[in-house]
């Protein structure tokens, strides 16, 4: 008798369910590891690196539900600094309704001065951003001046008025600022005690450099108004710039026509904010 062939069984219901069920949990598992990583690809933001290394708002993630927030701003520790170059002006990082100090700790004493972010809101933020950066920590107020009462700083990378500054400049702001017969005409007036921003002869010209009014001389600088008037500091803080330019000396060899007897240090410009 010929042999039959004998076929396999047929699948019992219970079988057929189960080989569905496991291919259909394999394809499920494959499309969850694919978003999984499409996820965490697009979770990092990239940012270009800084002459010193620092990638400020560099964010990565490790899993596909950690939520990726960029930030153009540094942090208030200042734990994203120091950073000295930029290439473009910074982003807001003002709070609105705050009214901002800057605190210049310094090696003749200790400067506070109240920003003015109603009439000046650019250039403030502006200082603000370098400020938490760490841009100003650790230079030199490196030019006084007693024809006009100015004491000049905020260059990190000369500690001179030749500083290549932070890579951009910033607009001119707080009034009317025109051309009359060939010189920027602002709207600024000066008095001891005034934190402002130096610029060069162009409008829009501002970007780092900063000086202080030590005394009345600087009304002189009246007639052109177009350096940017930022911030007042108090009556102790104005009694430590009339010291700082008690320390002036005659020095022909200086482009400045003379100096400090020392070197005069801030040592870091500290961020304070209070609401209302």
């Amino acid at each position: 008798m010929a042999n039959k062939i004998r076929r396999p069984a047929s699948p019992s219901a219970a079988e057929r369910f189960s080989t569905r069920t496991r291919l259909l949990a394999g394809l499920l598992a494959f499309v969850m590891l694919g978003s999984l990583v499409t996820v965490t690809v697009m979770g990092f933001t990239d940012s270009t690196n800084d002459d010193n290394g620092t990638v400020p708002g560099t964010s990565q993630v490790s899993t596909a539900t950690t939520k990726v927030v960029p930030t153009d701003c540094p942090a208030l520790d200042k734990s994203d600094g120091p950073r000295l170059s930029f290439s473009s002006r910074p982003a807001w990082c003002l709070e609105d309704g705050a009214t901002y100090t800057a605190v210049f700790d310094t090696t003749e004493g200790e400067i506070r001065v109240v920003l003015d972010s109603k009439r000046t809101p650019e250039t403030v933020n502006n200082f603000v951003v370098l400020a938490n950066y760490g841009y100003y920590d650790d230079t030199l107020l490196f030019r006084l001046d007693p024809t006009i009462a100015i004491i000049q700083g905020g260059s990190p990378h000369t500690n001179d008025w030749s500083d290549r500054g932070p890579g951009y400049t910033i607009a001119d702001e707080g009034g009317l600022f025109k051309h009359v017969g060939g010189s920027l005409i602002g709207p600024f007036t000066y008095e001891p005690g005034q934190l402002i921003m130096a610029r060069s002869v162009g409008p829009n010209s501002s970007g780092a450099q900063f000086f202080f009014s030590s005394g009345p001389e600087v009304a002189r600088l009246d007639g052109q108004g177009s350096y940017i008037v930022f911030g007042e500091t108090d009556a102790d803080g104005l009694a430590v710039l009339e010291n700082m330019m008690g320390l002036y000396e005659v020095d022909p060899s200086s482009p400045y026509g003379g100096g400090p007897k020392h070197e005069i240090t801030v040592r870091s410009v500290t961020i304070t904010s209070t609401k209302g």
